[in-house]
C-alpha cells in the first residue's frame, strides 16, 4: 500500500514507524543556552524575507492542511518548517487518534503523575502526527465564569493547582520532543466579545478587555503562567481580548515587560489565530509570530511583506526581527526538532475536509483519502485509568456505591449511548448545543477531537452486566424520561443509572449552569420511580444540582469530560475496581448567583466601540476564595471536596520547619534569573508535615491539601482567607498511616507589591492549614517566615 506524501511516495511500512514511534521518546533536550547559540548561527544566515518567513505563519508555503498553521521550509539550510496542530485533549482535525480527558478532568485526579503521562502520551501522538507544535495546555481561561465556554479545557480557577498540571504537562509534552504553547494569555475569561466585531453601519466595536490589577494578575492569572514557563514551555500563546485597554498580542507590559524581562521567558509568543491587529506596535510590543498569516479566514494579516516594510523604514528595528526569529528557532533547537522529526501525516487534511464540508464537496477533494497513522499505541489504558481518577464522587447514602451483588439495572439519560452523529460534534458558537442523544466526554470548538474509537457508558455498562449475569433495561430520551411513564422499564430495576450532560464550547459561553436536555426532570421523575438512583454527570466544570438532596438519589458522581475511554472509566469506579479518588478542582454552588461575577454583556445593538470592558473587582477573590470572603454563602459541594470507598484521618499535628531559618523580606537577586523569574523564588524555603491515616476498610487514595493565610494586617487588602499552597495524592492500605510532605518556594509565602513590583514575604504569623477540602479542614499551625 502507497499514498501520496507532500511530494514524494511514501509505504505503508513508513507508515508503521510512527506508530512505533509512539513509544519512543526523543533525546533529552538541549539546554536553553546550547539552543540559542544553534539558533543565532542559523538566524545569520537567513535574509530579511526568510527570517520573516520564520514569524508569519505561511508566508511563502503552500496549502494550510493538514496543520493549522505552518512556518514554511527555507530549504537551503535543510529546515523543513514547522506544522502546528490544535489540543489540548488530542491531535484535532485527524484521525487515527486518543481523544484525551480534558483539562479540567486532568485537575480533578489531583495527580501529578498522571498529569505528566498524559502529557507525554499527547506529545507522542503529536510527534509521530508530524506535528511540531502542540497548541496547549491551557490556563485561560481559568474560570473567572463559571458559564465560561473555553473552562474544561483548562485546569481550573486555583492557580496553585492550575501551576502544577501546567508545569507537568508542559514537561510531559516536550518529553516527547514536541514544543508546548502555553495558552491563552491572559484574562481571556470569557467567549463572548473575544473578538471584535463589526456594525452594520461599519462601526468596530473592539473585543472586550480584561482589566486587571497588578496584584491580581500576579498571584493569580499570570502564576500558572510562571510554572510554565519555569518548565521551559517552548511556546506561549497571546489571547484574544484585550488587557486594561490594549490587545494582548500587542500588549507590552504583559508580553515584554512581565513574560519576556520579569519571567524571563527565552522562547517564542505566538498569536492566537487572527489575533494580531497592527505591524510595528505588535512587533515591538513582544509578539514574535504572527499565525496563521497569509492563510487567515479574514483577509488581513499584519506581519509579511508588511514587516519587511516595516524593517526597511526602521520602525521595526532590525535586530528586534533577528531576536523574533531566534526565538522561534531557539525552542526548535532545544527539542532537536532538527533531526529525525515525523514528516505531517497527509491524511489530516483529508479527514479535516471530509468532516467539516461533507463528502462530495470540492473541498473535500483537495487532499486524496489516505490511510491514516495510528498513533494511538496503548494510550487508550492511560486514559481509561486517568478517566477513572478525575471522578468525584460527591455523594454516597449508606455506601450505595460500589456495586456488589446487584444484577438488575435500567441506564438512563441521552448521555449513556454512542452519539447518533456519529465520531465528532463540529458546530461552535452561537449554534452549538452538542449532540442530542450520545455521551460526551470532550467539549467543542478548535479543542475538539475526532474519535477513532469511542466507549460509550452504555456499551461499558451493557458488557459488564452480562459478565454478572445480569440484565439491563435503558431508556435515552431525556423528555420521555421527563414524563415519568417509563413505559418501556419493566420489571422494576434494583439499580437507575442516570447519565446527564452539559455541552461547553469555543465560540461562546453557556447559556446556563444548568445540565441541558431537560436534566432537572429528568432526575425528580427517575428517582420518583426508583429509590436507588444513581446520577452520572459529563460536564465542563461547574453545573448546577438542584436535585442533589434528593433523598432518592443515592449516589452522584461527576466524572467531567474524560475522553474516549468515558464508559470504561465510569464502569470501573461503580464496581469499585478502581477508588473514586477524583476532588472537585473548582466549587460547586447552591445557585448561580452564588458563585462569583457574571459575564459582561451587552445587546448587539450597542454603538460604543469600547463598551465592552470587564473590570476585575473581586481581585482574586474567585471559587473558594470568594466563597471564604463571604461567609454567610456556602457551596453546594467545596474545592477539593470528595469521596472515597474507605475513609481518612489526619492528624492535628502539623509541623513547620523553615529550612534555613526565617526568611528576607525580598528574593535575593544576586541568585540570578531564569526561565520562571528570580531562581531565589523558586527555592523551597519551609516544609509541612502532617500524618494522614486510612481507618476505613478497604485501600484507597487520600487527598491532603495545604492551605496557608497570610496576616491580613501587614498585607494589602486584597489578600484572600487562605490559598492552596500544596498537595499529595497519597496511596494508603487499611489502618496505614503515613507522614504526608509539603514542600513550599518562597512564592508560596509572599505576595505581589505592586508599589515595588516584587515578592514579599509580610511581617508577621503565616497560619498554614491542612485537611481534605477547603472547608474540611483539621491540622493548623503558625509560623512567623519573616526574619
Amino acid at each position: 500500500m502507497r499514498f501520496l506524501e507532500g511530494s514524494s511516495l511514501v509505504s505503508f511500512a513508513t507508515t508503521l514507524q510512527y506508530v512505533l514511534a509512539v513509544e519512543v521518546n526523543p533525546k533529552p533536550p538541549l539546554s536553553w543556552a546550547e539552543a540559542s547559540e544553534k539558533a543565532g548561527s542559523f538566524v545569520s544566515q537567513l535574509s530579511t524575507p526568510e527570517k520573516v518567513g520564520l514569524v508569519t505563519g505561511a508566508y511563502g508555503s503552500g496549502l494550510l492542511l493538514p496543520c493549522v498553521g505552518t512556518i514554511a521550509a527555507i530549504k537551503r539550510l535543510d529546515f523543513g518548517g514547522l506544522c502546528f496542530s490544535d489540543g489540548p485533549a488530542g491531535v484535532a482535525r485527524s484521525d487515527g487518534v486518543s481523544v484525551f480527558a480534558s483539562g479540567i478532568t486532568v485537575a480533578a485526579t489531583w495527580d501529578r503523575r498522571l498529569m505528566y503521562e498524559r502529557g507525554l502520551a499527547l506529545g507522542q501522538e503529536f510527534r509521530a502526527k508530524g506535528s511540531h507544535v502542540y497548541l496547549g495546555p491551557s490556563a485561560g481561561p481559568m474560570g473567572r465564569h463559571a458559564r465560561g465556554g473555553r473552562n474544561w479545557e483548562g485546569f481550573g480557577p486555583d492557580p496553585y493547582l492550575a501551576g502544577v498540571a501546567m508545569n507537568e504537562s508542559v514537561s510531559g509534552i516536550q518529553a516527547a520532543g514536541v514544543q508546548a504553547s502555553s495558552k491563552h494569555y491572559i484574562g481571556n475569561e470569557q467567549e463572548t466579545q473575544r473578538v471584535p466585531s463589526i456594525r452594520k453601519d461599519g462601526t468596530v466595536i473592539e473585543a472586550i478587555s480584561a482589566n486587571i490589577d497588578d496584584r491580581t494578575l500576579h498571584e493569580l492569572y499570570i502564576w500558572p503562567f510562571a510554572n510554565a514557563v519555569h518548565a521551559g514551555t517552548a511556546s506561549v500563546m497571546c489571547g484574544y481580548n484585550r488587557v486594561n485597554g490594549s490587545y494582548s498580542c500587542g500588549n507590552s507590559e504583559i508580553l515584554r515587560t512581565i513574560l519576556k524581562d520579569e519571567l524571563a521567558f527565552p522562547g517564542y509568543i505566538v498569536s492566537d489565530w487572527d489575533a494580531t491587529h497592527s505591524t510595528e506596535n505588535t512587533a515591538n510590543g513582544g509578539l514574535d509570530m504572527e499565525m496563521p498569516g497569509n492563510q487567515t479566514v479574514s483577509g488581513a494579516y499584519y506581519f509579511g511583506d508588511s514587516l519587511i516594510e516595516a524593517i526597511d523604514a526602521g520602525r521595526v528595528p532590525a535586530d528586534r526581527l533577528d531576536d523574533m526569529a531566534s526565538r522561534v528557532m531557539r525552542s526548535y533547537f532545544r527539542l532537536g526538532q532538527d533531526v529525525g522529526f515525523p514528516s505531517p501525516d497527509p491524511s489530516s487534511g483529508a479527514s479535516f475536509l471530509t468532516y467539516t464540508y461533507g463528502r462530495g464537496s470540492p473541498l473535500a477533494s483537495l487532499y486524496p483519502e489516505v490511510p491514516a497513522r495510528d498513533v494511538r499505541g496503548n494510550h487508550a489504558r492511560g486514559i481509561r485509568e486517568l478517566g477513572a481518577a478525575g471522578t468525584v464522587l460527591l455523594k454516597n447514602v449508606n455506601r450505595t456505591l460500589p456495586f456488589t451483588n446487584e444484577t438488575g439495572f435500567a441506564v438512563f439519560g441521552n448521555d449513556a449511548p454512542d452519539p447518533t452523529l456519529g465520531s465528532v460534534y463540529l458546530v461552535y458558537g452561537d449554534d452549538a448545543v452538542g449532540n442530542e442523544i450520545g455521551t460526551l466526554d470532550i467539549g467543542g470548538g478548535s479543542g475538539t477531537v475526532r474519535h477513532t474509537n469511542l466507549v460509550s457508558p452504555l456499551e461499558a455498562l451493557r458488557e459488564k452486566v452480562n459478565s454478572i449475569g445480569g440484565r439491563i433495561q435503558w431508556l435515552f430520551d431525556n423528555n420521555e424520561i421527563a414524563d415519568g411513564r417509563f413505559r418501556s422499564i419493566y420489571p422494576l430495576p434494583q439499580v437507575c443509572l442516570l447519565f446527564l450532560k452539559a455541552f461547553a464550547t469555543e465560540g461562546t459561553d453557556r447559556e446556563n449552569l444548568d445540565f441541558q436536555w431537560n436534566a432537572t426532570m429528568a432526575v425528580e421523575s427517575t428517582a420518583a420511580l426508583c429509590p436507588n438512583t444513581i446520577v452520572v454527570t459529563h460536564g465542563p466544570g461547574v453545573v448546577l444540582m438542584p436535585w442533589a438532596d434528593n433523598e432518592n438519589v443515592t449516589a452522584i458522581l461527576a466524572a467531567h469530560y474524560p475522553g474516549e475511554q468515558t464508559g470504561n472509566s465510569i464502569t470501573d469506579v461503580l464496581w469499585g475496581t478502581v477508588e473514586p479518588s477524583g476532588r472537585l478542582p473548582y466549587s460547586i454552588p447552591k445557585a448561580a448567583s452564588d458563585y462569583g461575577p457574571p459575564l459582561v454583556e451587552f445587546p448587539e445593538s450597542v454603538t460604543d466601540s469600547n463598551a465592552w470592558q470587564a473590570d476585575f473587582v473581586e481581585g482574586q477573590m474567585t471559587d473558594y476564595r470568594h466563597f471564604d470572603a463571604n461567609d454567610g454563602t456556602e457551596p453546594l459541594y467545596e474545592f477539593g471536596f470528595g469521596l472515597s470507598y474507605t475513609n481518612f484521618e489526619m492528624g492535628q499535628r502539623l509541623d513547620v520547619d523553615l529550612i534555613d531559618g526565617q526568611l528576607s523580606r525580598v528574593a535575593d537577586q544576586s541568585k540570578g534569573i531564569a526561565p520562571g523569574g528570580l531562581v531565589d523564588l523558586w527555592t523551597t524555603v519551609a516544609v509541612v508535615t502532617v500524618n494522614v491515616t486510612n481507618s476505613g476498610h478497604r485501600a484507597g487514595f487520600a487527598v491532603p491539601q495545604l492551605y496557608v493565610s497570610l496576616p491580613q494586617a501587614t498585607t494589602p487588602p486584597g489578600t484572600p482567607v487562605k490559598v492552596l499552597r500544596g498537595f499529595e495524592k497519597v496511596f494508603l492500605e487499611v489502618n496505614e498511616m503515613r507522614e504526608v510532605r509539603f514542600e513550599l518556594m518562597r512564592r508560596d509565602l509572599s505576595y505581589w507589591d505592586e508599589n515595588t513590583k516584587q515578592w514579599v514575604i509580610p511581617e508577621g504569623s503565616i497560619c498554614f492549614v491542612a485537611g481534605f477540602s477547603s472547608k474540611d479542614l483539621h491540622a493548623r499551625a503558625e509560623a512567623a517566615a519573616l526574619g
